[in-house]
C-alpha cells in the first residue's frame, strides 16, 4: 500500500549466528500482511556494484585487505544502496527491510577491528548523505549459541566470520555499546524459538510504528 507518503526504512542487524537471515523473510511477510509495499535488500549488496563489493569483501580470503580499505569499500558500496534502492522506494512510500546497514560498520570496523568511531561517523555520513534508519533492531545471542548455530549453517565461514571468536565477541560488544547510544537502535534477545523472536520483533515494530501497525496481530 503507498499512499503517497515517505516510507520506513527498517534494519536488522548483529553479529554472526544471531538469526538475521532467518528472521529477515519473516519480518517482510507480516509487514506485506499489514498492506505495505516492503523492499528486501542487504548490505553490503543491493545493487550490482554493492554486491561485486561484497564478493570482495566477504568471499575473497587470499586477499589482503587493509581494515582501511575494507571499510572504503563498504563505504562505497553503501553509497550506491541508499541513492539507488533506498532513497527510491521511501520516496514512493515503500518500507525498506534491510540485512545491516551503518550499525554493522560501527560494530565490525569500529569495535571489531579498531578503526576510530569518530572517524567512521565522518566517511558514513558522507556515503549516507545524513540517511538514518527509522528502527534498528540488533537481534542479540550468547556468543557460544551464536557459534554453534553457525556450525550447524553446513557452510563454511566468510572472510569475517573467519576473523575468530574473540573478534566477534568484541563485535557483540559493540552491538551492546551501540544500543545504548543510537536513539534508533533496539536490542532484542535473539534465543529461543523462532516463533518467540518474531514475536519479540514484531511487538517491537508494532510499538515503534503504532499507526502503521495497529490492528496486525502479534
Amino acid at each position: 500500500m503507498t499512499d503517497g507518503s515517505r516510507g520506513r526504512f527498517l534494519v536488522l542487524e548483529g553479529a554472526e549466528g544471531t538469526g538475521k537471515s532467518t528472521q529477515g523473510p519473516r519480518l517482510a511477510a507480516r509487514l506485506r500482511t499489514a498492506g505495505l509495499e516492503v523492499v528486501e535488500t542487504r548490505e553490503p549488496g543491493g545493487t550490482e556494484v554493492g554486491e561485486r563489493i561484497r564478493q570482495l569483501v566477504l568471499h575473497a580470503p587470499e586477499l589482503d585487505v587493509p581494515r582501511e580499505t575494507e571499510l572504503f569499500l563498504i563505504l562505497a558500496a553503501r553509497a550506491a544502496f541508499v541513492r539507488r534502492v533506498v532513497e527510491p522506494a521511501l520516496g514512493r512510500g515503500a518500507w525498506v527491510l534491510s540485512d545491516r546497514f551503518d550499525l554493522s560498520t560501527f560494530a565490525y570496523q569500529g569495535y571489531g577491528r579498531g578503526i576510530e568511531l569518530a572517524e567512521i561517523e565522518v566517511l558514513n555520513r558522507a556515503a549516507t548523505g545524513g540517511l538514518t534508519p527509522d528502527l534498528s533492531i540488533i537481534l542479540d545471542v550468547d556468543p557460544e549459541q551464536a557459534r554453534r548455530r553457525q556450525e550447524g549453517r553446513g557452510s563454511g565461514p566468510d572472510r569475517i566470520e573467519s576473523e575468530g571468536f574473540d573478534f566477534l565477541q568484541r563485535v557483540r560488544k559493540g552491538y551492546v555499546a551501540l544500543a545504548d547510544t543510537r536513539p534508533e537502535a533496539l536490542l532484542i534477545r535473539g534465543s529461543g524459538t523462532v516463533q518467540e523472536v518474531e514475536s519479540r520483533i514484531w511487538a517491537a515494530v508494532g510499538e515503534r510504528f503504532p499507526e502503521t501497525i495497529r490492528g496486525t496481530a502479534v
